[in-house]
């Protein structure tokens, strides 16, 4: 089976989905290294020897006083993970969002809604995620890939995010400017500088395909702008990122939200999603995506 690529044509600031090679991680890793000994400012999030991995596939609040905080489950259907059924012996449940929430546009509310009928009503057995049907996950919703790590490349000009699954790359280019045309795709245009030992990316130029800010099937519109601050724990052991969504077309204010990492130890391994991924239970299942010619 053909898997999909999702590697953009465009120029250069546009980050895409693609692959990467084992030797260049571990260069790209000496030289950020090398960048973290000549400025103290810089966070060491670069290494070939660990990645940072969540459990957790929902944003956490973010800190008091950050604003409004992420969607939630509707008050109506508490959300119970496989995790959490395991370990308390109950059922697990689909993720239902809160379309009632305030800070919806009326269309988003109304999209939400929509999708909510249609996982209760068994319409979708187990209602659409990126990270469960081989899609990339979109900025922010990307960094809520569970168990499996992310690693990074830091470079003078660049920063690059590579996660495990699928090698899922996500680029972001040290400058100050972003690019006067930005035809939008799965990541956007990622610019980014380092602030008093933080990683602050900001990005535009997102795609709305199959694309939603968290696993509640929250949407967006084009004009969605993402604004990350990545910054390490005292300790090392654990990367925390402050993100702020805005787009004045599906949310009536910011939402600020946050996800965390533990350091994991090991390299990148070749992880596959589309192996063995198919619908054999009848369950209704989004579709993986399939490439419709060969790469080569």
């Amino acid at each position: 089976m053909a898997k999909a690529n999702y590697t953009s044509p465009a120029p250069r600031r546009l980050a895409a989905a693609g692959s990467i090679i084992p030797g260049f991680v571990a260069a790209a890793a000496l030289a950020s290294a090398a960048l973290a000994e000549t400025n103290s400012a810089i966070p060491q999030l670069a290494s070939a020897e660990f990645g940072w991995q969540t459990n957790v596939a929902d944003w956490r609040d973010p800190p008091p006083g950050a604003g409004h905080g992420p969607i939630r489950p509707d008050p109506t259907h508490p959300f119970t993970s496989n995790a959490e059924a395991a370990r308390t012996g109950t059922q697990p449940t689909k993720r239902i969002g809160n379309a009632k929430d305030p800070v919806l546009k009326p269309w988003a509310a109304a999209l939400m809604q929509a999708s909510n009928d249609e996982a209760l009503k068994s319409e979708m057995a187990i209602p659409f995620a990126a990270q469960a049907r081989c899609f990339p996950g979109g900025v922010p919703g990307q960094l809520l890939f569970p168990f499996e790590p992310v690693y990074f490349i830091q470079t003078p000009k660049e920063v690059w995010m590579m996660w495990q699954r699928d090698h899922m790359v996500r680029r972001i280019f040290l400058t100050d400017k972003h690019s006067e045309h930005i035809t939008p795709s799965w990541f956007g245009e990622s610019i980014g500088h380092y602030e008093n030992g933080a990683l602050v990316i900001d990005t535009v130029g997102l795609s709305t395909r199959n694309s939603y800010i968290d696993n509640f099937r929250t949407p967006h519109t084009e004009k969605l702008h993402v604004v990350e601050r990545f910054t390490i724990d005292p300790d090392g052991k654990n990367l925390t990122a402050i993100v702020t969504v805005e787009d004045p077309d599906t949310f009536n204010a910011p939402l600020t939200m946050q996800q965390r990492w533990f350091k994991a130890s090991g390299p990148i391994k070749e992880t596959v999603c589309a192996e063995n991924n198919q619908d054999y239970f009848s369950q209704g299942l989004f579709p993986v995506p399939l490439a419709e010619k060969a790469d080569f």
